[in-house]
């Protein structure tokens, strides 16, 4: 697989992979899971870090981070279903995870919704750990 950095020419393979990877962005009533307006605020802060994962011509992952000064955070890992289990959504992580350490970010920080014990499952094998802290929200 190669990784790059997000192109917008891209758009249509990325926002196919997260209808299939996030069914949540369906749910009525959720404008903030609007995936095109995730890509736009993306592009707007800190592009260097919206990585795509390719396999031949085809996309077939994604990955963002970004970093505050303080810590970084990940956002939508994805791989496509018939392409997991070989190991790019962890490279894709490792590529993520070296793209902010060579700015000098300390720590990582990501958030999984508590109904997906696997991706849990699949975070803990990379390293992560559950922070013991609430997590609060408010929508702006």
């Amino acid at each position: 697989m190669i990784i790059r950095i997000f192109d917008e020419r891209d758009t249509q393979a990325v926002l196919a992979l997260w209808a299939q990877a996030f069914p949540e962005y369906a749910t009525p009533g959720k404008p903030q899971r609007d995936p095109r307006l995730s890509i736009r605020n993306k592009l707007a802060m800190q592009p260097e870090f919206f990585f795509v994962g390719l396999l031949e011509e085809r996309l077939i992952g994604t990955v963002m981070v970004g970093y505050d000064g303080h810590r970084g955070w990940m956002y939508s890992l994805a791989v496509a279903e018939d392409e997991r289990g070989n190991g790019y959504a962890r490279a894709l992580v490792e590529h993520a995870e070296r793209a902010l350490a060579a700015i000098g970010c300390p720590k990582l920080n990501l958030q999984i919704m508590a109904n997906k014990p696997e991706t849990q499952a699949f975070y803990a094998k990379l390293g992560y750990q559950m922070d013991e802290v609430v997590s609060f929200g408010k929508r702006l």
